[in-house]
């Protein structure tokens, strides 16, 4: 029997206005933690490792929530699944907000995670409620927008931080969110939900995934201190290599696998992701180390500089990062996928490595910054679209699927393993870290990335106009 589905009603301008709201104020909430990573570490008494694993863990939780968004927008409808998502992070930055110590706040950093998902929700109901070209242009406008809220919660935190509290950089973007959230809810009317045949969620993978990132932050956390517990790091080598078994079986015969790890052996699959791991690997190393170089007193070597200067620091490197997703475009359709790529990663390693032989002024760090922004975006760009294009259109998803849990591995191991460079090369007694291990660490960052360049040639050319 054949279910007729209602057709969904038109919007209007207001009802895209509050989902542009909402990106701003998830956007704003998302970014307030790496301009003021160095304050909370000082409040909270957070090692370097701790404080990395601090900045990681929203997007680790967003990797997992969002494939399991879209697969309950689809049979559920795109605005009831958006409307609870966003419950989840209301309650999650209240929890920021009013959180006393580091484990309450890690649990509201994961409870805020489910803002990843909800974009792409909203893209889904721009496109379900506007003809095509309308949703475009919506679709552009919310992104724009989601960006521009990242940057104001960059500029902003940072004063909210230091003139109010720590509290209230969280408190005042999550109040922005419920607001929008209850004019999304208003002024966006229900879509039907769809059919859905594709076996359903797949819960052990998920769940195997999860304790795979968690064990494995784990020991990278815990890895400076391997000479006082190496029984309790052998532990937990044990657990993430029985989790990492576990998933790779489960993966391989789940019906509808939330990867499907056999796409990987196709060469232009594992050939993205590996060179997806290796860039997140350096921009998260940049994203890292350069808000704790800022932060280093200027009577040491590094510039003191308090959380608002380092938001107005970070700003350049976001606004890279917006522009080089349309030129990473246009430079794809022009001169291929692998030239940008290239481009990317030799910009990349050159920002890098510059960064770990001149940093005594504040500028040096600024440009250093703003290449790497701008690399991985050309880079992430370039590799989406070789990705998409390199399968059969109804395999799109997986494929994106496993560039996008890629991309949270390499940008979780490199963080992790910049706060342990740090921790490990922080003095007792002392709270500042050896210079030593900021140069090791945009020098390691550096010289893998410029390593990649060995698979990048080997990548076809891409297609060009």
């Amino acid at each position: 029997m054949t279910t007729t589905l209602a057709p969904p009603v038109p919007i209007g301008k207001a009802a895209v206005g509050a989902l542009g709201m909402l990106a701003v104020a998830t956007g704003a909430l998302e970014s307030v933690v790496t301009p003021t990573l160095p304050l909370l570490q000082r409040e909270l008494d957070m090692s370097p490792a701790e404080g990395a694993l601090l900045s990681i863990v929203l997007l680790i939780t967003g990797a997992l929530i969002t494939p399991i968004a879209g697969k309950f927008g689809d049979r559920y409808g795109g605005k009831r699944v958006l409307i609870r998502l966003m419950a989840v992070v209301c309650a999650g930055g209240l929890v920021s907000a009013l959180a006393p110590n580091l484990p309450v706040l890690l649990l509201g950093q994961v409870l805020q995670g489910a803002m990843v998902g909800a974009l792409p929700l909203s893209f889904i109901l721009v496109r379900k409620h506007l003809p095509e070209g309308e949703s475009k242009v919506a679709i552009g406008v919310v992104s724009g927008l989601f960006v521009g809220g990242g940057m104001a919660g960059t500029l902003s935190a940072g004063p909210v931080a230091e003139q109010l509290s720590r509290h209230w950089m969280f408190a005042l973007p999550t109040f922005a969110v419920i607001g929008s959230t209850v004019l999304v809810s208003r002024l966006m009317p229900e879509d039907p939900p769809g059919r859905s045949d594709d076996g359903g969620i797949d819960w052990p993978g998920l769940a195997l995934l999860s304790g795979t990132l968690v064990t494995l932050m784990l020991v990278l956390a815990l890895a400076p201190d391997i000479a006082s517990q190496p029984l309790v790091l052998l532990a937990l080598l044990g657990v993430l290599a029985a989790f990492v078994y576990g998933w790779t079986a489960v993966e391989r015969r789940a019906v509808s696998p939330m990867v499907d790890l056999r796409m990987l052996a196709r060469p232009a699959v594992w050939k993205s992701c590996v060179l997806t791991f290796v860039i997140c690997v350096g921009t998260s190393a940049a994203v890292y180390l350069v808000p704790q170089l800022f932060a280093v007193p200027s009577d040491e070597y590094g510039f003191g500089a308090s959380a608002t200067a380092i938001g107005f620091f970070l700003l350049p490197g976001a606004v890279a990062a917006s522009l080089a997703g349309p030129i990473g475009g246009i430079g794809a359709r022009r001169f291929g996928s692998r030239a940008v790529v290239i481009a990317g990663v030799v910009i990349m390693a050159f920002g890098l490595l510059a960064m770990a032989a001149v940093h005594t002024e504040s500028w040096h760090l600024v440009v250093g910054k703003a290449l790497v922004a701008l690399a991985n975006g050309l880079c992430v760009t370039a590799l989406v679209t070789t990705t998409a294009t390199s399968v059969d259109q109804s395999d799109t998803g997986i494929a994106t699927s496993l560039v996008l849990v890629t991309r949270v591995i390499g940008f979780a191991v490199g963080v992790q393993l910049s706060g342990a460079l740090l921790t490990a090369a922080t003095p007792a007694g002392s709270d500042v870290p050896a210079e030593s291990a900021f140069v090791t660490g945009f020098v390691i960052a550096g010289a893998l990335t410029a390593l990649s360049l060995l698979v990048v040639r080997t990548m076809n050319k891409g297609v060009k106009e």
